[in-house]
């Protein structure tokens, strides 16, 4: 960065740090210690939606790559589409393994990233719940190399619950690199594994 795009308030865009996502198991200590959220072995991938052969190539060497988990059960990899036209590669795994969850979506980055679909991903989430069946999810933002809170409140209004984001945004300040604009905590409404 020059002294001309000092002058004129351009910065460079924060790089993704795909390894910030290993990161959550510890984070899901805390959070579980502070707010009462457990992971739900559930997490995904969300990118801007892509067409062609080469993202079919790309999606089968996902696919290929997380069946090769001698100890996964059911299908590794689901594509969705949401009602926003956004595409989602889902990952489930039983609760108590959120490592396994983590790689998981470190591997369909990855492989994004590889076959030259970086600049399609947007971001990545785990999700929580707590006894009162409360959902949280962790999104990782991938163009920001940071995490926020998304608790969408029960019922069908796309409501949030603010309080609850900035206690869990308050408890993970050391666990997670958290993003500090919240106008970038983007609703990430019907997303697939919240």
């Amino acid at each position: 960065m020059g002294l001309l795009d000092i002058l004129l308030g351009r910065t460079k865009p924060a790089l993704p740090d795909l390894d910030q996502l290993f990161g959550l198991p510890s984070a899901a200590v805390t959070l579980e210690a502070a707010a009462g959220f457990r992971p739900t072995g559930q997490g995904a991938v969300c990118f801007a939606t892509v067409e062609g052969a080469a993202f079919e190539q790309a999606h089968r060497e996902v696919q290929a790559l997380l069946d090769a988990d001698a100890d996964r059960s059911g299908p590794p990899v689901e594509l969705s589409q949401d009602a926003y036209g956004y595409s989602w590669l889902v990952s489930r795994r039983t609760p108590d393994q959120l490592p396994e969850l983590v790689n998981d979506l470190h591997a369909v980055n990855s492989a994004m990233e590889v076959n030259g679909f970086g600049p399609q991903l947007l971001c990545s989430l785990a999700g929580f719940r707590d006894d009162a069946d409360r959902r949280l999810a962790l999104v990782y933002l991938y163009k920001r190399g940071t995490f926020y809170p998304f608790a969408p409140l029960p019922g069908g209004a796309q409501r949030r619950d603010n309080a609850l984001e900035l206690r869990v945004k308050a408890a993970l300040g050391d666990d997670l690199r958290i993003e500090q604009d919240l106008s970038r905590w983007f609703p990430v409404w019907g997303a697939p594994g919240l």
